[in-house]
């Protein structure tokens, strides 16, 4: 494949994705400059592992694997660096894209909930919030059908027992 077809056809397909990126970047960081770091990273490491692209798989599919694995090794890596330099301020993530049927306080409150799961948990719930079936999930995450059902099942009822203690308090 020469160069520039590569690299017109690595751009379409991105610019065509480009919303899954942002997303998971916006899932994995608070800082605004974080993420556009993130975003970066996502992107040079999609770049690097064009040529090895599976067509059995969706682009889509193709792009969360990479993006969630670039974002959960970037937030360990930045944890990690924040646990040596000092607390972790408990700022909450806000998307400018707000609903506007009045349910920005619990769509501001599920995004902070979610924040607050682990890597992979966080991972899932963003897949499945993007409406992704089960068999694609797995194929992102590299787990079983089965257990993503089940790792679904716990962490709603895990969110679902924040909203609860939520509007008791």
């Amino acid at each position: 494949m020469n160069s520039t077809y590569k690299s017109d056809q690595f751009l379409a397909v991105v610019q065509a994705n480009k919303g899954i990126i942002y997303k998971v970047a916006n899932s994995y960081c608070k800082d605004a400059e974080d993420r556009k770091d993130l975003v970066q990273e996502i992107i040079v490491q999609l770049w690097k592992s064009f040529d090895n692209y599976n067509e059995r798989f969706a682009y889509s599919t193709w792009i969360y694997k990479i993006a969630l694995n670039v974002s959960i090794s970037s937030f360990r890596r930045e944890s990690r660096r924040k646990e040596v330099n000092g607390p972790i301020t408990d700022s909450i993530l806000f998307f400018e894209d707000q609903s506007e049927d009045g349910r920005e306080e619990e769509i501001s409150l599920l995004q902070k909930f979610i924040q607050e799961l682990r890597e992979l948990e966080r991972a899932l719930m963003l897949l499945y919030l993007d409406e992704k079936s089960y068999k694609e999930i797995a194929e992102i995450v590299g787990i079983s059908e089965t257990n993503v059902a089940t790792k679904i099942s716990r962490i709603k009822k895990i969110l679902k027992q924040k909203f609860e203690q939520y509007n008791r308090g």
